[in-house]
């Protein structure tokens, strides 16, 4: 049973461990697909799986790497703002972005960075992070018991049995894959935030969105906002230009 490295090694597994059990401790490597399925790298190895390790470079790497993020964001405004509500919180095609219920109250510059701040230090905590799956009646009554009526709603539609990802005291609803602790994420960088629809009904109640990016190196994410604030100053160009 292989374990394929990015750079074509092949290490032979063994049942009945995990894949991060079998693998060296670098946090280059995300999550892996085992037999083309994505997955944690906690995933407990069967009998004859073929396991394909994958980094930032890949994809599903990337998104994996946005998805924790996003919790990361959501941990941050849940210990700042106890009382916001957890929506959604996916992984985009730059970066992610998690949505809040905060009644009439809209997040402020200041709340920006202090939520930057925060999140920064859940990552140094290094916090691990660990899949539970559970029927959907019991994770009703855990989402009840948090009162966070945005995941009962969409727990209400879904099959009976669901999965939950826990880092810390924060528990979001979730079929993940994510990276095995906060301390993966390397540079992080909270960059909006704005209103949005729960759902995308313009009847139904107004959320607030951060967006955020993150990068396993802050030289990475320095040359994506240098190349966000060029982008910029091209449109200010162009607008003067027709105006």
């Amino acid at each position: 049973m292989p374990i394929r490295y990015p750079n074509g090694k092949v290490k032979k597994a063994e049942p009945g461990k995990s894949i991060l059990e079998q693998i060296d401790g670098s946090k280059e490597y995300l999550c892996a697909k085992v037999d083309g399925k994505l997955v944690d790298l906690a995933y407990v190895l069967q009998d004859d799986e073929d396991v394909q390790l994958l980094t930032f470079s890949d994809p599903e790497g990337k998104e994996t790497y946005w998805h924790t993020s996003s919790h990361i964001l959501a941990q941050a405004v849940k210990e700042l703002f106890p009382n916001a509500k957890l929506s959604i919180g996916p992984p985009i095609e730059n970066g992610f972005y998690y949505d809040f219920y905060m009644g009439d109250y809209s997040f402020t510059p200041e709340d920006l960075k202090k939520i930057e701040k925060r999140a920064k230090q859940i990552i140094k905590r290094n916090l691990k992070i660990t899949r539970h799956e559970l029927p959907k009646t019991e994770a009703i009554e855990l989402f009840k018991s948090k009162d966070e009526p945005f995941k009962v709603e969409l727990l209400n539609e879904m099959d009976e049995m669901v999965s939950t990802y826990t880092q810390g005291e924060f528990v979001d609803l979730c079929r993940g894959p994510h990276l095995p602790s906060t301390g993966y994420v390397g540079a992080f960088k909270v960059l909006s935030s704005s209103s949005a629809y729960w759902r995308g009904n313009e009847k139904g109640p107004v959320l607030q969105r951060i967006y955020g990016i993150s990068f396993p190196t802050k030289e990475e994410l320095d040359r994506y906002l240098k190349k966000i604030e060029e982008a910029k100053r091209r449109d200010h160009r162009l607008l003067g230009r027709q105006l």
